[in-house]
């Protein structure tokens, strides 16, 4: 059982899709940095210097502190249960842009398969051979 582990686990494929794990967890980093340290403040700046990130409402207030909070951060120190609905419109943001990404490299992908695809094999051995034959035989008188 142990030999076949080994063989499935160095397998191409396998090794490949673990790099390519690593590699989208690697993305997936960079894109939420993008967003949170980016995108959000841009917008919000657009929208009169609002923080995404503290758009939140309470559900219960804390036991150390009451509301209002002026800040997701003050609610979670107060202990207050909080729904955080403009970290959630942060992670719908960064699923688009991570989806939209992949969807560019899949459709890539896709042109490369379809003129590989669509360009005629070359011919053999055996049907050179036998061209060259055939044009011979027409030249000749």
């Amino acid at each position: 059982m142990l030999k076949e582990f080994r063989e499935f686990a160095v397998k191409g494929n396998m090794l490949d899709m673990a790099v390519g794990i690593i590699i989208g967890g690697a993305f997936g980093t960079i894109v939420n940095s993008l967003v949170k340290d980016v995108l959000m403040p841009a917008f919000g700046t657009l929208l009169g210097g609002m923080d995404f990130a503290n758009f939140f409402f309470v559900l219960k207030e804390g036991a150390k502190a009451a509301a209002p909070y002026a800040t997701l951060a003050d609610a979670q120190a107060a202990g207050a249960v909080t729904v955080n609905y403009g970290l959630f419109v942060n992670a719908i943001i960064s699923f688009i842009i991570v989806a939209w990404a992949l969807f560019m490299v899949v459709k890539g992908m896709n042109r490369l398969r379809r003129e590989q695809a669509a360009a005629p094999p070359a011919p053999s051995a055996t049907e050179t051979l036998l061209t060259e034959i055939r044009d011979l035989l027409k030249k000749r008188p």
